[in-house]
């Protein structure tokens, strides 16, 4: 893993995570595309972590922290990189950054039906709280 680099998303690189989403994201969400990553990456640059080897991206978090809890989304590793340390390499960053704004406990958003996630999470620490709901209402703009 010694190649891997760990570092902050540009604007010169959405295009190229959006691609990446498209092949190693599960699911979608309204705010995946160009104006809603854009939006995210000039509100707080540090939030959306990439993973490269070889110049090219292979997983993705987005660690975002509103100054009152630490949001986990889109952790993704592409499929020929898996169980290869890219996405604990990924989480590490995340729960430092959080711990370097004060975080105190990080939440992910997974889905129900991505069962080699909910793995994956419960080996970085992370356990499914039963008792909570996502409710949801898409915005108009």
């Amino acid at each position: 893993m010694s190649d891997l680099r760990i570092r902050a998303a540009a604007t010169a690189d959405l295009d190229d995570v959006l691609a990446f989403w498209k092949v190693a994201a599960k699911g979608t969400s309204i705010s995946d595309d160009r104006d809603g990553v854009e939006r995210l990456v000039a509100r707080d640059p540090q939030a959306l972590i990439l993973a490269e080897r070889e110049g090219r991206i292979v997983g993705t978090v987005i660690a975002g922290f509103d100054g009152w809890r630490c949001h986990l989304y889109r952790l993704a590793v592409h499929p020929s990189a898996r169980r290869q340390g890219v996405g604990t390499a990924l989480l590490a960053a995340a729960e430092d950054r959080f711990v370097a704004l004060g975080g105190r406990r990080g939440d992910a958003m997974v889905l129900d039906r991505n069962e080699s996630a909910h793995r994956a999470w419960e080996a970085a620490g992370y356990a499914r709280q039963p008792q909570w709901s996502r409710w949801v209402k898409p915005l108009a703009g």
